[in-house]
């Protein structure tokens, strides 16, 4: 049996066809591109601040002299809630969740209020968001000073 050559083709085989359709480059430039927006974007989330939770506790003011004078910071926790206690007064406190609300860092106290060092965002004494990273205020908590027994009841 002799091949007979086809022509166009002399010495080759002829080009396969497949029933799937090409991608163009047009359609590759562009899936590709949302591909990496999507990436990009889900980089930029990671899934939001921890939020705060519920507070109930109890500290004796002996236990940190921090507290014995005013504009005093103290550092607490209830349970894995982060709080700060400010003397804002002789017979004032005020206590406010150290969980940024922009990305769940811990806010430090940088002596007249607090800075959260993963973004700058930066909040008075009493939580309230006053520059850097746009965000809400810290979550208060009610604070009661019983002076006689010398606690500060916190919810």
């Amino acid at each position: 049996m002799t091949e007979i050559p086809m022509a166009g083709f002399e010495g080759t085989k002829p080009p396969v066809t497949d029933s799937t359709p090409c991608v163009s480059r047009r359609q590759f430039v562009l899936h590709g591109s949302l591909a990496t927006i999507a990436l990009v974007l889900a980089g930029c989330g990671g899934g939001g601040p921890t939020s705060p939770g519920s507070v109930s506790l109890t500290i004796n003011l002996s236990d940190y002299p921090a507290l014995a004078n005013v504009g005093g910071v103290a550092y607490v926790s209830s349970g894995n809630n982060p709080l700060a206690v400010v003397r804002t007064g002789s017979d004032t406190f005020d206590t406010v969740s150290r969980i940024c609300p922009h990305a769940g860092g811990t806010v430090n106290s940088n002596g007249s209020g607090f800075t959260c060092p993963l973004h700058g965002a930066r909040f008075t004494d009493s939580g309230t968001w006053i520059g850097g990273q746009p965000t809400s205020s810290l979550t208060s908590y009610t604070t009661q000073y019983d002076s006689g027994a010398g606690t500060l009841t916190i919810s």
